[in-house]
């Protein structure tokens, strides 16, 4: 299929397209064809002064546009017909009467040009196959042989003019090539206008498909970003927390610094630090120094005896007899001592 030479539709060039794919290349340009549209109204014009230049049917015929072209790239049968008159080649219409008493079966031509309207295409054979080479098609059809005759009444049916072409047509690549081999073709070519349509709806899901991830991303950008948010809203109650805390031990060693100042507070007043007993003693101290003033010495004796006394008798019920007299040794010791300087405070 790839030997096969097959311009695709651009424009209104449709008649440069139809007769390049009968002759199996670039035979024909837009230039060239005008060149032919050209000449042609030149001999008409010539045959209409013929009756007269100043006759009315030849004012109005120039005030006419060209029958053979025009701006857009359409060309008439007359301008196809003198092109292909170069390569020998002619055209017979195919419904005609003069062809039809022929009862030539269609399979065995060369080639069909088919026009409706302003559109015209190629139908031809190489090889052993027909091909559809009509340029609005994506590329070259297969026709099998069965299936030309009943393709052929149906362009008639839609109102095409379909002319058969007489002559040898120019030697090419691709005939050379199918005259030893068939084509198999999987798929046959759609439209091109088809083809743009499916592209255009393919372009589109894919703009929609990348709409969608980049909604799919700004999604998890914002959700990255909530999820940022809620970590430094946890950093920030943890800093709180930590800060509670370091608050808390400040507190806490501000209040034991407090207590050591206090206890500095309470040191003798010759300068030594007491401890909490000995502060204790000091306070008991001075309250019985104020109950001093209301006892006297003898009842404040008797009262510290009795109270030694029942310490003593609640040590010896607890301990061995040698261990008794050892600690009534050492009571009666402190006691002693405990008199004499209970004696110096005053």
């Amino acid at each position: 299929m790839d030997s096969i030479f097959h311009e695709k539709q651009e424009g209104s060039l449709c008649a440069q397209h139809c007769l390049n794919n009968l002759l199996q290349g670039e035979y024909f340009t837009p230039v060239d064809l005008s060149s032919i549209a050209h000449q042609l109204d030149e001999e008409e014009r010539m045959r209409m002064a013929e009756g007269g230049v100043g006759s009315e049917e030849y004012r109005t015929f120039l005030q006419q546009p060209s029958g053979n072209m025009d701006d857009s790239g359409f060309f008439s049968i007359q301008v196809i017909s003198n092109a292909l008159s170069v390569w020998g080649l002619e055209l017979i219409l195919f419904n005609s009467r003069e062809y039809q008493s022929l009862m030539i079966n269609p399979i065995n031509e060369k080639a069909f040009i088919c026009n409706y309207k302003e559109h015209w295409f190629t139908i031809r054979k190489l090889g052993q196959q027909w091909f559809n080479l009509n340029s609005l098609l994506t590329g070259p059809e297969l026709i099998s042989d069965t299936y030309l005759a009943l393709f052929l009444a149906q362009l008639q049916q839609e109102g095409y003019s379909i002319f058969v072409i007489r002559g040898n047509l120019p030697e090419c690549e691709a005939e050379q090539i199918l005259a030893f081999m068939r084509v198999q073709q999987q798929q046959r070519p759609r439209l091109i206008g088809e083809e743009e349509g499916q592209t255009s709806s393919g372009s589109r899901s894919v703009a929609l498909g990348q709409n969608e991830m980049a909604i799919g991303v700004e999604e998890d950008v914002v959700d990255e970003d909530e999820e940022l948010k809620r970590a430094l809203a946890l950093s920030r109650q943890d800093i709180d927390v930590e800060d509670e805390e370091a608050d808390l031990r400040r507190a806490i060693q501000m209040s034991m610094q407090g207590a050591v100042m206090s206890n500095t507070s309470s040191e003798h007043p010759t300068g030594k630090v007491l401890s909490n007993s000995q502060t204790a003693g000091s306070a008991a101290a001075s309250k019985r120094e104020g109950q001093s003033e209301t006892l006297t010495a003898e009842e404040l004796r008797k009262k510290r005896q009795a109270y030694f006394d029942r310490q003593q008798q609640q040590v010896q019920s607890n301990i061995p007899p040698q261990e008794t007299r050892l600690s009534e040794s050492s009571a009666s010791e402190t006691l002693g001592t405990k008199q004499d300087e209970q004696q110096e405070q005053p």
